[in-house]
């Protein structure tokens, strides 16, 4: 898919998503030649800069943030343009509609136009409405693409809503619905890694592998945003969206083509065969906890309702640890433990697939477990463990490793999750965007969680600093297995590695 030439519009201008991601992300591309010839970025929000004074604060957090080239920066800047209007006044988008016109006369862009949703959700609504009464959203002349960040929705009902409010301006294939977690490097490579190589993708189901383990960690709280977090909680914030989503390409089945559609088509059909939660499944497959204040390496952490705006009964939940079902026949019977939680001891995304022990286990019970491990974040790459002959006398066996860090490829920078997804966007290419029916399911199938969050019996406290609930370990423990603990002598610098 070719680069066109366009200009991007971010809505939300002047907050910290704008400052933090999207302009070092779309620097960095242009730094390294992967913009389209022709563009420009429009930033729009009701803070009233000029685009002199718009440049001025990006460059600045660019150049102590970020390794920059000034002269490459200073050509960067060219593109950078601001209009202060207020995003939900649809009397002010007829100055939106000229500034356009008039950016793509002189950068030549062609009249396509990429719109960034970088603002509150109660916005995601009002913003594609104000668009198509200005015809802004036509693309009889030139493209016009939409990027809505999550959430997509609070719930069922208020993610239809919204969906509803979109379609009413937008057609499915105008949408772009950023999860940031399926621009990441590993997550992409799921689908090379089982699709291409046969030793693999013969033995990815239910008659060689045990179970599988999905972990999205946070060592970091809730960092100032208790007000925002104490509304939503971990079921929302990571599990619905992020977690399912990776779970979607761990367990799909193969596309009928590397296209867009087709991978959606894979991955959406996989949520929509999670097996529905009873009330059994609640009360003996669901944990959910809430961290404790401790001290970790000297360090004292504030509990999770000490924190600034968190209301001092909260319930709302800061860890989640499931075991679900996906009912296909590839994955009939093999469970899916996944958990995410914030305050645990180190930042680590990764994937475990357990395999089955060999039919006739000649080397006793206790023979090493054959695993694979795909990390996500950080230290991204993949670690297979088998077992070899332990050196000396005897047929002991001994659990051996395999890594492979993408940091050792020197071919190609890795891009971030950002500047992957925008440039995938500027392309056309919608294969790494969550889709409407995809969003739908995950929501339905969350839903019995959302309501069993209100049982008083539902919340279990954790330390800050450890792994989790202790009845998360029960989850697995029961069945005879355990999850697998990363960085279990984890360093001062909370990095984890592979």
């Amino acid at each position: 898919m070719a680069k066109e030439n366009n200009n991007i519009v971010i809505f939300g201008a002047s907050g910290d998503l704008t400052k933090r991601k999207l302009i070092p992300a779309l620097y960095h591309l242009y730094a390294n030649d992967m913009m389209p010839e022709n563009f420009t970025i429009l930033g729009v929000s009701r803070t009233d800069y000029s685009d002199e004074s718009f440049r001025e604060k990006l460059v600045a957090f660019l150049t102590e943030n970020e390794k920059v080239d000034e002269e490459t920066l200073s050509r960067f800047c060219q593109h950078l343009y601001y209009l202060p209007i207020d995003p939900a006044d649809s009397s002010k988008y007829d100055q939106l509609a000229d500034r356009l016109q008039t950016l793509s006369d002189k950068h030549d862009t062609g009249n396509n136009n990429l719109y960034y949703l970088a603002t509150p959700p109660s916005l995601y609504g009002v913003i594609p409405e104000c668009l198509a009464k200005h015809n802004l959203h036509d693309q009889s002349n030139g493209w016009k693409r939409l990027i809505v960040e999550k959430p997509f929705g609070y719930d069922t009902a208020t993610a239809e809503s919204l969906d509803k409010k979109l379609h009413d301006q937008f057609e499915e294939d105008q949408l772009y619905r950023i999860d940031h977690y399926l621009g990441k490097e590993t997550v992409q490579n799921l689908l090379v890694f089982r699709f291409s190589n046969g030793m693999f993708e013969p033995l990815w189901n239910r008659n060689f592998i045990d179970y599988v383990e999905i972990t999205g960690a946070e060592f970091l709280g809730v960092e100032g945003r208790g007000g925002y977090y104490d509304g939503s909680g971990a079921v929302r914030d990571m599990f619905q969206n992020h977690l399912l989503q990776v779970l979607g390409m761990v367990a799909m089945e193969p596309p009928a083509a590397i296209r867009s559609d087709s991978i959606r088509d894979e991955v959406t059909k996989v949520m929509q065969s999670f097996r529905p939660l009873s009330d059994d499944d609640l009360k003996n497959n669901l944990v959910l906890g809430q961290y404790t204040g401790s001290t970790v390496r000297g360090d004292t952490l504030l509990g999770y309702r000490e924190e600034p705006g968190v209301a001092e009964d909260s319930r709302t939940e800061t860890y989640i640890g499931l075991k679900m079902f996906v009912d296909t026949w590839r994955w009939n019977g093999v469970p899916f433990y996944v958990r995410t939680g914030k305050r645990l001891p180190t930042r680590v995304t990764e994937v475990v697939i357990h395999f089955k022990k060999t039919p006739h286990p000649v080397f006793g019970a206790n023979a090493p477990e054959n695993k694979l491990v795909i990390r996500i974040q950080p230290d991204e790459g993949i670690l297979m463990s088998f077992g070899l002959k332990k050196p000396g006398a005897g047929f002991e066996a001994k659990e051996v490793s395999m890594e492979f860090h993408y940091q050792n490829l020197q071919e190609a920078q890795l891009l971030t999750a950002y500047e992957r997804l925008l440039l995938d966007a500027i392309k056309g290419d919608s294969t790494l965007f969550a889709r409407s029916d995809a969003v739908k399911a995950c929501w339905e199938f969350v839903e019995p969680i959302l309501q069993y969050k209100e049982d008083p019996d539902a919340l279990f406290g954790y330390a800050a600093g450890t792994w989790g609930p202790e009845q998360a370990d029960e989850l697995l423990k029961r069945d005879g297995r355990e999850w697998r603990y990363p960085c279990k002598n984890l360093t001062n610098t909370e990095y984890c590695e592979l």
